[in-house]
């Protein structure tokens, strides 16, 4: 879905545990300055702590929690509460985002060819005159 102005985000659910992880992309930077006056997870007015993980920020809040990098003037940042989702789930899977290459991307996206339209049987036309939906109200109608 849309995130800001022009990121997105996506929201993966665990089938066995209905714990929730999401990545969002925007543009912007992550800093040591601006990392605590970022909300976790887009929870505003939550206190956020920060902690420098390799490139990576770990970031608490609102009993969520989330690895965030910075990267060419755009963030990711993978996110989940913080007792459904293992903290080396989190980092593991913010290391691994990238941009898809064109084999993954034809794997990821439906075929730019519409699916053949299969005719739709209705109910309502007469099989006698011009075809057209039988409307008739009756009397008082």
């Amino acid at each position: 879905g849309v995130l800001g102005d022009e990121g997105f985000s996506a929201t993966w659910v665990d089938g066995g545990t209905n714990a929730l992880l999401r990545l969002a992309v925007d543009r912007g930077t992550i800093t040591v300055g601006t990392c605590p006056e970022q909300p976790v997870g887009d929870m505003p007015g939550e206190h956020t702590t920060c902690e420098r993980d390799g490139k990576a920020w770990y970031r608490t809040g609102a009993g969520r929690h989330e690895y965030a990098l910075s990267e060419e003037g755009h963030v990711v940042r993978v996110s989940a509460e913080q007792d459904a989702v293992p903290r080396d789930v989190l980092r593991a899977a913010a290391l691994a985002a990238h941009r898809p290459d064109a084999a993954e991307t034809d794997r990821l996206l439906p075929s730019a060819e519409p699916a053949p339209a299969t005719p739709v049987e209705r109910g309502d036309l007469p099989p006698f005159g011009d075809g057209a939906p039988d409307n008739h109200v009756g009397v008082g109608g």
